[in-house]
């Protein structure tokens, strides 16, 4: 890897297809990886399975960042959930 290149906090995949309850698999495991870098307290098993507490923890994400409120990671949630993953100071 090139010297410049950032290095990603979470490497389960670059797919950002829209979750809600329900979804599973690797991009659920990245969604997970970069709720528990960007919220303080209890942290998310990264189990690639969206449940409740997955959703509780979207939900809590999603009010910090004073974005839509629905427990759906889609474009917006996902936007914001990679900077500030991504980003040294961002947390909630």
């Amino acid at each position: 890897m090139p010297e410049n290149t950032p290095t990603q906090l979470c490497n389960f995949t670059t797919a950002r297809p829209t979750l809600k309850k329900g979804a599973s698999g690797d991009a659920v495991k990245q969604a997970q990886c970069y709720l528990n870098s960007s919220l303080t307290g209890e942290k998310l098993l990264v189990d690639g399975e969206f449940g409740p507490v997955t959703d509780a923890a979207t939900r809590r994400f999603q009010v910090c960042a004073k974005i839509t409120v629905d427990g759906i990671i889609g474009a917006q949630t996902w936007s914001f959930l990679t900077f500030w993953s991504n980003s040294p100071g961002f947390v909630c």
